[in-house]
């Protein structure tokens, strides 16, 4: 079970330094999503490219703090 927590970590750490947040909004992206990705996605833990992609398909369901990380993330992106 930990080393699921520390993969579900790692993913949610390398997904930030694709997007580009800082390092507090890293942490706080993590702490936004964790639960829901457990809730969620737990059936694409550790591979962080499945986590990403299933977290998008349900966008609807993420809790609200969460949700603000993925549109953070994607208005980072429309730029580049």
């Amino acid at each position: 079970m930990k080393r699921k927590f520390f993969a579900v970590l790692l993913a949610f750490v390398s997904l930030g330094c694709q997007t580009a947040f800082a390092a507090s909004s890293e942490q706080d992206g993590n702490k936004a999503c964790r639960r829901d990705a457990f809730r969620l996605c737990s059936a694409e833990i550790p591979n962080k490219d499945k986590i990403e992609a299933c977290m998008k398909q349900h966008y609807d369901q993420l809790s609200p703090p969460c949700q603000k990380m993925f549109q953070s993330s994607s208005s980072n992106n429309d730029g580049k």
